[in-house]
């Protein structure tokens, strides 16, 4: 598997993959989510792959066909009074194609991206994952991922 910088020639498998992600957060919380949507039009797409502070990486295999992706922004220091002025990588999806899933892809992806937010002098890696998102977590802890912060919520408004 090659990890590269994704091109506009991925956004038909980016989508897929968006979709795929996107029923996992909609099973889980479909109060929130909206199945058979995507995050992402094909515009905000291409808009964020020729990006250089949201880099979109993929995994090809040997036809360079994209097995998954991993897509990241970089968060400059907010010069806020009261924080470190840091640099962080924050993972907003990491997604392998279900049929790939168990090839250590994600495994590549993310080690992959370690070196990137390395060689640009972050602080740190910063990602979210839903609850009951459970294969997803272990998979961040495996890697060395803590928490962070812990959001909390309150639903007031019953569907």
């Amino acid at each position: 598997m090659k990890i590269r910088k994704a091109e506009t020639k991925d956004i038909e498998q980016i989508e897929n993959l968006l979709s795929q992600v996107l029923e996992v957060h909609a099973a889980i919380r479909p109060d929130i989510f909206i199945s058979g949507t995507r995050k992402y039009s094909r515009e905000e797409l291409e808009s964020l792959i020729s990006d250089p502070d949201t880099p979109v990486f993929a995994a090809a295999d040997e036809n360079d066909v994209m097995r998954g992706y991993a897509m990241c922004r970089i968060k400059h220091p907010d010069h806020s009074g009261n924080m470190q002025p840091i640099l962080s990588l924050y993972v907003d999806d990491l997604c392998v194609d279900e049929a790939y899933r168990g090839h250590h892809i994600a495994s590549d992806l993310f080690a992959y991206i370690r070196t990137y937010a390395e060689e640009k002098g972050c602080h740190n890696i910063t990602l979210n994952v839903w609850e009951g998102n459970d294969g997803a977590r272990a998979f961040y802890e495996r890697c060395g991922f803590g928490i962070q912060k812990t959001t909390m919520e309150m639903i007031i408004k019953k569907a």
